[in-house]
């Protein structure tokens, strides 16, 4: 048989290489014989310049040092290939930059992002992608603009703090973007369709994830209010409501005041590493994440694998750190059968361990689906017993 593995990181746990490699890994022990092809994927979210550089070898990765959430100075990486650069925000603004205690959407920035927009300026970058997902942030975009050029004032006329919650003292914005973003060719690459406010916004279903507590939600929500306001009348644009202007704490919203256009994470990576083709040439298709659950059927790499597979009638199989979506939810969208780590090692060995808990899942799986015999991974022969 020929397998694909086709998944997105765990949470913080494993990178999409990592994943891959660790589902090939327990397939081999079980299933020597099958032709493995691996390709690690990302939605917009962590992982995305890595994936995109496995995938783009004559593309340069350039390393710049940015503010992290907190304004500490970190290393970031983004990608050029040609005149395109690949920016991954969660690299400036990712929750994996900030220990459990210091998580605060009420004070995180975005910054951080807007120096790698300018990191790619500077490179000669005249199309931008940027991909958003997995962030700490909630201010709207407003530190990434601030980065570009663009202050928010109080009533004072004082410059606001950083963080969502100083966006309720927004009074006007003042000032232009880098004169250089006029000619860019911005794309947003999100892992969601939500919009900046409201039930289904920015703060209201990932501010919890973020370190947001209950009483936070609301002031962010209407601190983003304050900030839709202003933004939309400093720019002429209607942006609040637009799909993916939600993402990445509302970063996606400044994008777009940017003159930004959307396409979801996981439609760019797919094509970018010919997704489409290497499906059709598979037998079974693998894929997974960190936590299987509703949100992995909207927009996400399950989903969008998940449903590629189904276009080429190939069987898709989940293998997950947890398992949180209903039988019959996942047969609705393309999936032959779910499987969670914790359920075959237990939730603490899977986090301590995953990439070998991960691959003791994938050796039981390869057994439901493959005789034995020996296995090659494309373009490196036969593996050894």
């Amino acid at each position: 048989m020929r397998i694909l593995f086709a998944p997105d990181g765990f949470g913080g746990t494993l990178s999409p290489a990592q994943a891959a490699e660790a589902m090939a890994t327990g397939w081999r022990r079980t299933a020597p014989h099958d032709v493995l092809d691996l390709a690690p994927l990302s939605d917009g979210g962590p992982g995305l310049v890595a994936v995109l550089a496995a995938a783009l070898p004559t593309a340069e990765l350039r390393v710049v040092p940015v503010e992290d959430p907190l304004a500490r100075t970190v290393p970031a990486a983004f990608l050029l290939d040609g005149a395109t650069a690949y920016v991954e925000s969660a690299q400036a603004c990712g929750l994996h930059l900030l220990a459990a205690g210091e998580r605060d959407p009420t004070r995180t920035t975005t910054y951080g992002v807007g120096q790698l927009v300018l990191a790619a300026l500077d490179a000669g970058a005249t199309r931008i992608v940027v991909g958003l997902g997995g962030s700490a942030t909630n201010d709207g975009g407003a530190g990434l603009l601030a980065a570009l050029g663009v202050a928010r004032l109080d009533v004072a006329g004082e410059r606001l703090a950083s963080g969502g919650a100083a966006l309720r003292g927004l009074d006007r914005l003042v000032g232009t973007p880098d004169p250089r973003m006029a000619a860019v060719d911005l794309l947003l690459a999100t892992d969601v369709d939500a919009p900046l406010l409201g039930l289904y916004g920015a703060s209201a279903v990932f501010g919890p994830q973020k370190g947001a507590r209950r009483e936070d939600v609301a002031l962010l929500d209407g601190a983003l209010t304050r900030w839709a306001d202003g933004l939309e009348q400093h720019t002429g644009r209607q942006l609040r409501d637009l799909p993916g202007a939600g993402a990445a704490g509302g970063l996606g919203a400044a994008l777009y005041a940017l003159g930004g256009r959307r396409e979801p994470g996981i439609a760019l990576v797919q094509r970018l590493v010919d997704l489409p083709g290497r499906v059709a040439r598979a037998d079974l298709v693998v894929t997974g994440e960190g936590a299987f659950d509703a949100t992995s059927l909207t927009g996400k790499v399950v989903s969008g694998v998940a449903g590629l597979a189904a276009e080429h009638a190939v069987p898709c199989v989940v293998l997950a750190g947890q398992v949180r979506v209903g039988r019959r939810e996942a047969a609705a969208h393309g999936i032959e059968a779910e499987h969670a780590v914790a359920d075959v090692v237990g939730l603490e060995q899977s986090l301590a361990q995953p990439s070998e808990g991960l691959a003791t899942l994938a050796a039981r799986v390869a057994a439901q689906w493959s005789p034995p015999g020996r296995a090659t991974v494309e373009g490196s022969g036969p593996l050894p017993r």
